[in-house]
């Protein structure tokens, strides 16, 4: 059988194990996209290469944790600005969602205590749930920061399994203070169905001789991996529960393989590999600010990105060969450019190539910019191309001082060296 084990309200969780005092209170962890990348000053910032899920990004700055968290979520207008990221069950009870604003949750419970994101602590304890799991589960996959794969066939008895995840859970409550919610069934796709229906800190078994009476009652917008372009596909087709997904094969698989293997997911007759070694298939950067007009400033952004794009790139020692950059402007306009480029970057190749996607992607000069965002992708770790003496000479200085670069920033930090264009 398959499991899957997903921390409960992880976030919240793990302020708890440090500051007892918010248990049992309605307590909801805030964030908001950091500008501070942005600020002339030298603002260091922190990079996390080994955990993933919503509201984690790769590279953050922590916030101070003062005992008044609203301070780091207030600009200087006096405005609470940021969004939820995790809300407890007590919080919930009032209607407080995550990716609400977080002025709207204060209006909907005025008592409501905002802590200011802590990401150190998240993925420390989130690396020791996972070592905690490696010692008593064959094989365990990391989904994200907050969730987890096992694949325990042959090492529990089907009929032992309630037992079994019901005493882990107990087990990483005691050791790590983290309440986790653990389903089991003979796929990860309902082995995670199940999680969501154990909810808080439950466990739920899925036989297959109770699978249809589990999974027909379920509205189609609990399976994971059905986005908002299939709900709106099942909705117009009056299809609200799995069940009815179930009985409607031919139209579902009508709507392309995507369709078609959602269908065998929720079936049961699908399934994927436990991983346990998972990798990094791509890795980028993103920031939302307040609108700004003036191309100079934001080819400046541009280039901060991309400075700190490559030193992750590197730090994974990898070649991405397909790189993306984005931009949101002012009334929801939007455009991306994806370009395909078998290189070994340096770091100023890098900083050109992403002002000249830059430049080709901004189509909406009369607008102002809310958004940037640079992605690398399909990585490989071989570039052959041809080479002239001249340009053989240029590429490896230029990749030396991109590796001594680099070896400063490891040892000082990432903002140790700036591009004169960027103060």
């Amino acid at each position: 059988m398959k499991i899957h084990i997903d921390l409960d309200c992880f976030f919240v969780s793990a302020q708890r194990t440090i500051d007892s005092s918010l248990l049992h209170k309605p307590v909801a962890v805030g964030g908001r996209s950091d500008t501070q990348i942005f600020s002339h000053k030298n603002r260091e910032q922190k990079v996390n290469l080994t955990n993933s899920g919503s509201f984690v990004s790769t590279f953050y700055q922590e916030y101070d944790q003062r005992d008044d968290d609203l301070k780091n979520f207030t600009d200087q207008d006096g405005r609470i600005r940021g969004i939820l990221t995790t809300a407890s069950y007590e919080a919930r009870k009032y209607g407080i969602k995550t990716a609400m604003s977080i002025s709207e949750a204060l209006g909907l419970c005025p008592h409501l205590i905002i802590k200011a994101p802590n990401m150190s602590l998240y993925q420390e304890l989130s690396h020791k749930l996972h070592l905690f799991l490696q010692e008593r589960i064959p094989l365990v996959e990391q989904a994200s920061i907050d969730e987890f794969y096992g694949d325990i066939t042959g090492w529990v008895n089907d009929e032992d399994v309630p037992r079994f995840i019901d005493s882990l859970r107990h087990d990483i409550k005691k050791v790590l203070n983290l309440p986790v919610s653990i389903g089991a069934a003979h796929t990860r796709y309902i082995a995670k169905l199940a999680t969501g229906e154990a909810k808080p800190f439950g466990c739920k078994t899925i036989y297959r001789w109770d699978f249809d009476a589990f999974v027909n009652p379920l509205h189609v917008g609990k399976f994971s991996g059905i986005g908002k372009s299939m709900m709106q596909k099942l909705t117009d087709a009056q299809i609200l529960t799995l069940g009815e997904l179930r009985k409607r094969r031919g139209t579902i698989e009508s709507w392309g393989p995507y369709a078609k293997e959602l269908y065998k997911k929720v079936n049961g007759e699908i399934d994927a590999p436990i991983n346990s070694k998972t990798t990094r298939k791509s890795i980028g950067i993103s920031r939302t600010f307040d609108p700004v007009h003036e191309r100079t400033e934001l080819r400046r952004r541009v280039i901060i990105l991309s400075r700190h794009l490559i030193f992750a790139i590197q730090k994974l020692q990898v070649i991405p060969t397909t790189f993306s950059l984005s931009i949101k402007y002012e009334f929801n306009q939007k455009t991306h450019i994806s370009v395909t480029k078998r290189k070994e970057f340096s770091e100023k190749e890098f900083k050109d190539f992403c002002l000249s996607m830059f430049n080709e992607a901004d189509n909406q000069k009369r607008l102002h910019i809310t958004h940037l965002s640079i992605t690398s992708s399909e990585f490989t770790h071989i570039c052959r191309r041809e080479l002239s003496l001249l340009e053989l000479d240029d590429d490896n200085r230029q990749k030396e001082l991109t590796k001594q670069a680099h070896k400063v920033r490891e040892k000082y930090g990432l903002g140790s060296l700036r591009w004169g264009s960027e103060i």
